[in-house]
């Protein structure tokens, strides 16, 4: 794999700063919210200055494309994700819901980007048992979960509150599988990471 640069290294902060940046949006303390985007412009001038510095050093690399299209798109789809469950915070529940949405979807991208640098070597990938496992889960939760609010009106609540139970763990476990997953497709396929093939 190539070695990590400056500008892929700015990358990866980026990354990293991501969960930090949730964790202190949807811990309520003074000001967090301050000190929330204080960390998403951080993490937001990285973006401009690691493609500034790949490009005038010429550190272009298979990883770093990889990688910062993903940084990118997730730091914006967790900041939406965090301004939409702020609004409506005061149960764990909502927010660990967030937490598993904000897991999921930069797991489908990270895969998505995976396979564009992928194709652009001639690389075809398909999906493992791990994937479908995956997708199964998170079809069933959500299957289980998007009634809940219609069957209030029709049915008693302690019974709804089981079924909404079973469909947040069913989600829970789904975002175990897609940890697994994503981990698992970068692993089996890390040679399109490789520069020179």
């Amino acid at each position: 794999m190539s070695k990590i640069n400056i500008p892929t290294k700015l990358t990866i902060m980026r990354i990293v700063l991501i969960p930090v940046f949730v964790a202190i949006y949807l811990i309520d303390f003074p000001y967090n919210g301050f000190a929330a985007l204080a960390i998403f412009i951080i993490a937001s001038f990285t973006d401009f200055l690691d493609g500034h510095l790949a490009r005038k050093w010429n550190q272009v690399t298979s990883l770093g494309k990889f990688l910062d299209p993903i940084a990118d798109k997730m730091l914006v789809m967790c900041a939406l994700v965090c301004v939409l469950v702020g609004y409506s915070m005061g149960n764990v529940f909502s927010i660990l819901t967030a937490v598993f949405l904000m897991v999921i979807e930069s797991r489908e991208l990270m895969v998505s980007c995976f396979r564009i640098i992928a194709a652009s070597k001639g690389l075809t990938l398909a999906a493992d048992k791990w994937g479908k496992a995956k997708t199964v889960c998170q079809m069933i939760a959500l299957i289980v979960l998007l009634p809940i609010k219609s069957l209030l009106d029709l049915a008693d609540k302690n019974i709804i509150g089981i079924i909404y139970y079973i469909g947040f763990a069913l989600l829970a476990l789904s975002t175990v599988l897609t940890i697994i997953s994503g981990m698992n497709y970068v692993l089996k396929n890390r040679r399109v990471l490789h520069d020179g093939d």
